[in-house]
C-alpha cells in the first residue's frame, strides 16, 4: 500500500514538473500539492469507469449539537473504461461513511487517504446502470467565512430561530454528502434532495418542491426534485423560517418561466420590490446576451442566505440586504455599479457559464467567474449604454493583482488567481475590441450557451471556439492573458512620420492586432519584435481604445 501511494505522488509530480518545463509559465511548487489534492483533482481508475446518472440525498441536521446524519443513493452507469470494480466516494472528515447496501446487501466500504472512501461493488457490464445506498453521519466542516471560507452553516435569524444552509464552491459537495467530488461528472439526470428538519422551519432546494410530509416528533420531510444535470456544489438545502411569493417572466424560449423567492418572514416588505424588479432586468438582458434561461424546467428562484451570495443552480443564494451595489459600494468605482443589486446580476449570470456551461477542472474556473464578471459588463450595456460598459469593465480592470495565472494546475484541485473575475472580464472585453465586430460577438455568447448547452468543457474548448467563429490570431492572447501574469506593453516611438512599435513584458511568440481608430492605418499586427509603419501627421495614440488590456510606453 505504501509503495502504490508513493509511486502515485511520484507520477503527479513528474507530470507537474513536465508541465512547467514544457509551458515555461509560472506554477505553484510543487510541494503545495500531495496525495489527496491528486485524488480530489483526478479522473483516476476509481472513477473513470463509471458516470454518475441521479444523486437521491436525504439529510438530517440536529441544529444544537452541530452534526448531520443522512443516505445518498447514487445511480450509475458504467462507462466501460478501465473494467473497474473499485468505487472512489469522495466524503470529507469529519464526517464518516456508516455502511454501504447494494442489491440490499452490505459492501465493504474502506477509507483511502484523508477524505476519499473505495467501495468494492458488484460487477457490471459496459452500458449498464446500478446503485448504491450510502448511509453517513458526523459533524460537517463548519464555514468560518462563507462563501469563501465553505463548509455547512449553523446560525440564527434576528429572532434566534435556527437557519442553516451549506457553501461549498472550491471546498466540494464532499464536505456534506457523498459523491463523485470532481465538477467533469454531473448528475445527468439531476438529483433529489429531501431534508427532515423541525415542522417550525421551512425547507428550500433546487428545482422543484415535490412533497412536504410530516413526521412523528414534530418533523417534516421535504423533497425538492431538479431533473437538469446539475454540479455538485449546486446542490444546496435552505432551512429556515421563510415565507415566498411568485411570479413568471416571458422568456424569448416561447414558454413562461416560473419564478420563485424565498426570504425570512420579516424580510418580506424589504425583498419584493428590489427581486421584482432586478431578475427581470437580469433576465431581459442575459437572455439577449446568453439565450434562454438553460434551466427552465427546474424554474428560477432566489433564496435569502445567511451568507452574500453563491450560484447554486435554479436556487441561487442572495445575501446582499437587499440594496443595490455589492453590499452598497460600487465594485468598478465609476458610479455604473449603483443602480443594481450586484448579487442578484452577477450569481444569476452564473446560471449561463458555471452551470450551464461548467468547466470539467477546477483550474479552468476563470471560465465561470471572468464570463460571470463581463456578464456584469453586459447588463449595464444592456439597459445603461456601451459607454456605461466600457466605464464599468475599465473600472473592475483597476483592481487586477497580477499576481499568477489565471489557469491553476490541472488533476490537484487547484484554482487559478483570484483575478479571474476582473482580469477574466477585462480579457473578454480585450477580445471584444480585437473582432471589432458586436453582431458576431454576440453571436457568439449565444452559441456557446447553444453548443455546450448542459456541457462541461476545458479552456481549449473556449479557445478553439472563439477562434474558429472570428478567424483571429486568439491562442497567444489566450496564452498571455490565462497563463501569464505579465500585461503586454505597447510601446512605440515616432520619428520623422513613421511609427515604430512593438509590444514587451510578453511571451516571445505575442502576436496580436490592434485596431487604430479613424486612422489611414487601420490595424497593425503587433509582435515582440520592432515594426514600423507610416503614419498621417494627425495621428495619436490615444486612437487606440482603452478597451484593449495592455499598456502603453512611449520610449525615445
Amino acid at each position: 500500500m505504501l509503495f502504490k501511494s508513493n509511486a502515485r505522488i511520484l507520477v503527479c509530480t513528474l507530470i507537474l514538473i513536465i508541465a512547467v518545463v514544457t509551458s515555461g509559465l509560472a506554477q505553484p511548487a510543487l510541494s503545495q500539492f500531495n496525495y489527496n489534492d491528486t485524488l480530489r483533482g483526478t479522473i483516476n481508475k476509481n472513477r473513470s469507469w463509471w458516470d454518475v446518472l441521479h444523486y437521491q440525498i436525504t439529510i438530517e441536521p440536529h441544529f444544537l449539537n452541530k452534526e448531520i446524519k443522512g443516505t445518498n443513493k447514487i445511480r450509475f452507469a458504467s462507462t466501460g473504461k478501465d473494467n473497474a470494480r473499485m468505487m472512489q466516494i469522495d466524503l470529507q472528515s469529519p464526517l464518516v461513511i456508516d455502511s454501504v447496501l447494494q442489491h440490499g446487501k452490505l459492501i465493504t466500504a474502506t477509507k483511502k487517504g484523508q477524505d476519499t472512501w473505495l467501495i468494492e461493488v458488484a460487477k457490471n457490464k459496459k452500458n449498464n446502470t446500478d446503485s448504491l445506498v450510502i448511509y453517513y453521519s458526523g459533524k460537517p466542516k463548519i464555514a468560518k467565512n462563507p462563501p469563501w471560507d465553505g463548509g455547512w452553516i449553523f446560525t440564527n435569524d434576528k429572532k434566534g430561530r435556527p437557519w442553516m444552509t451549506v457553501a461549498c464552491q472550491g471546498l466540494g459537495a464532499s464536505a456534506w454528502y457523498p459523491c463523485k467530488d470532481h465538477q467533469s461528472d454531473e448528475p445527468d439526470q439531476g438529483a433529489t434532495i429531501q431534508v427532515i428538519a423541525a415542522d417550525s422551519l421551512t425547507v428550500v432546494a433546487n428545482g422543484r418542491r415535490l412533497a412536504v410530509e410530516k413526521l412523528p416528533a414534530g418533523k417534516t420531510a421535504t423533497t425538492w426534485s431538479v431533473v437538469n444535470p446539475i454540479n455538485n456544489y449546486n446542490i444546496v438545502p435552505y432551512i429556515g423560517a421563510y415565507t415566498s411569493w411568485t411570479d413568471n417572466y416571458a422568456s424569448i424560449s416561447g414558454n413562461p418561466l416560473d419564478l420563485s423567492y424565498w426570504v425570512l418572514d420579516y424580510n418580506l416588505d424589504k425583498a419584493t420590490p428590489q427581486f421584482n424588479r432586478d431578475t427581470k432586468r437580469m433576465l431581459d438582458a442575459f437572455e439577449y446576451w446568453f439565450g434562454p434561461y438553460p434551466f427552465q424546467a427546474d424554474g428560477f428562484k432566489l433564496v435569502e442566505s445567511p451568507h452574500l451570495g453563491m450560484e447554486h443552480q435554479s436556487a441561487i443564494a442572495y445575501g446582499n440586504g437587499f440594496g443595490n451595489g455589492y453590499r452598497g459600494r460600487d465594485l468598478s468605482g465609476t458610479g455604473w455599479g449603483k443602480d443594481w443589486d450586484y448579487i442578484i446580476i452577477h450569481e444569476s449570470g452564473h446560471e449561463w457559464f458555471a452551470n450551464n456551461i461548467t468547466t470539467n477542472d477546477i483550474a479552468d474556473m476563470w471560465v465561470h467567474e471572468g464570463f460571470t464578471m463581463y456578464s456584469e459588463v453586459l447588463f449595464i450595456e444592456y439597459h445603461y449604454g456601451k459607454k456605461a460598459a466600457d466605464a464599468y469593465c475599465q473600472g473592475v480592470r483597476t483592481k487586477i493583482r497580477n499576481d499568477r495565472p489565471m489557469v491553476g494546475s490541472y488533476g490537484v484541485n487547484h484554482e487559478g488567481s483570484g483575478d479571474m473575475y476582473n482580469k477574466g472580464a477585462g480579457m473578454i472585453h480585450h477580445i471584444r475590441t480585437m473582432i471589432n465586430n458586436d453582431s458576431l460577438f454576440r453571436a457568439i455568447l449565444l452559441g456557446m450557451n447553444k453548443d455546450f448547452y448542459h456541457k462541461t468543457v476545458d479552456t481549449k474548448d473556449i479557445e478553439d471556439y472563439f477562434i474558429k467563429k472570428t478567424s483571429l490570431p486568439l491562442a497567444p492572447v489566450f496564452n498571455q492573458y490565462l497563463r501569464t501574469a505579465k500585461i503586454p506593453v505597447l510601446e512605440y516611438a515616432i520619428r520623422e512620420g513613421v511609427l515604430h512599435y512593438r509590444f514587451s513584458n510578453c511571451n516571445p511568440a505575442f502576436v496580436m492586432p490592434v485596431l487604430l481608430n479613424n486612422q489611414s492605418i487601420n490595424k497593425l499586427m503587433v509582435t515582440a519584435d520592432w515594426k514600423q509603419q507610416k503614419i498621417d501627421n494627425d495621428f495619436s495614440i490615444n486612437s487606440i481604445s482603452d478597451n484593449y488590456y495592455f499598456t502603453k510606453k512611449r520610449v525615445e
